[in-house]
């Protein structure tokens, strides 16, 4: 697992403070801030936590939290596209500054990393964009009234119902980012949105968000990129990440199975993400430490469980009592070398133990 995270503040051009946090040793790999960060604590079993641990176990791996929210500073006059890429760049420049590292962009921190790859060709080694888009809501060439309309109710949504105790108007927007997701794991995102900002803050971003176009910056990134998309996602269309890429030249995209538009760690396209920017990044197996085994019985009853099944379900569907299910379970743990079922299920979805 990963180590504890080292938190500093960064100011940015504006003097907005930056909360970053900073794992592990070696090359650098940044994350751009995306929608609605919250950098500590990190949830276990969450997408953060996953990629925590996979970047820190061979490089220095950099997350930020997004201004107006998390531990970055609440109350800020600007909440714009430029204000985004100027707390990347003074991130950058805190940790990145001595050679040219690893970018990494989910959704609509994609267009971020693409706007400051653009900018800064000396300072991006690799690009790797998840979920990202060129265009959005309200930056198309040719806006289709509903598709605007869509995206206005989103912002009156977040206006109206982000404070609320309720999470009926949050509801809407966890549906499209996690539509296979368990109802726990809906319950821990619609937490972390009503945690790590306030209404406004959430409405402004969406503003923002909305008036994305990175299709200029897109053709002059002169880097090595890698974009994956899934095929089914709810929130930003398949065709949007393929359009991105064939903006940005000689990207490589590649297509991924499933409909969340944030990977679940337990999911196929996680597992998907994880070979192809092993192999982009020149890192194909885990460094150091020999792949632990799990017996095929182990790694079932781990993958039903990561799937949100309970001890007596996964009982019922093996045709096991659900004694013999707890002992697979601490079978496991001691094989994964993990306090908790959660830790178990992250590092084994990382080694690739619980395909198939």
């Amino acid at each position: 697992m990963a180590q504890r995270s080292d938190i500093r503040f960064v100011t940015s051009a504006d003097g907005v403070q930056i909360a970053a946090a900073r794992y592990g040793h070696g090359p650098l790999v940044l994350k751009a801030a995306t929608w609605l960060t919250h950098i500590d604590p990190v949830q276990p079993g969450s997408i953060q936590q996953a990629l925590i641990d996979e970047f820190s176990a061979a490089h220095t791996y950099v997350e930020y939290d997004t201004r107006g929210c998390g531990l970055s500073q609440r109350r800020v006059d600007e909440m714009s596209f430029e204000a985004w890429v100027r707390d990347l760049e003074a991130v950058a420049d805190a940790y990145g500054a001595d050679e040219p590292f690893t970018l990494l962009g989910f959704t609509c921190g994609a267009g971020v990393a693409v706007e400051y790859a653009a900018r800064h060709p000396e300072r991006v080694r690799q690009l790797i964009l998840f979920g990202g888009f060129a265009t959005s809501y309200f930056s198309t060439s040719h806006p289709d009234p509903a598709v605007r309309r869509e995206g206005e109710l989103m912002m009156e949504l977040a206006a109206v119902g982000w404070g609320s105790s309720s999470p009926a108007f949050r509801q809407v927007f966890v549906s499209r980012f996690l539509p296979d997701a368990t109802p726990a794991q809906w319950s821990a995102f619609d937490q972390l949105q009503r945690e790590t900002c306030t209404p406004d803050v959430a409405a402004r971003y969406l503003h923002s968000l909305y008036g994305i176009n990175v299709k200029d910056a897109a053709r002059h990134v002169r880097c090595p990129a890698l974009l994956l998309h899934p095929k089914g996602d709810q929130m930003v269309p398949f065709e949007q990440g393929r359009r991105l890429a064939s903006l940005i030249p000689g990207a490589r995209f590649v297509p991924l199975e499933g409909r969340n538009h944030i990977p679940l760690p337990t999911e196929a396209a996680f597992a998907g993400f994880l070979r192809e920017v092993r192999a982009f990044l020149g890192a194909t197996a885990a460094p150091d430490a020999p792949t632990p085994r799990l017996t095929p019985r182990q790694a079932e009853v781990l993958r039903r469980i990561a799937g949100g099944a309970t001890d007596k379900q996964v009982a019922a569907a093996l045709r096991l009592s659900p004694r013999t299910v707890e002992m697979h379970v601490a079978g496991a743990l001691r094989v994964l070398d993990c306090r908790t079922r959660a830790e178990a299920v992250h590092r084994a979805t990382r080694l690739q133990l619980l395909e198939g």
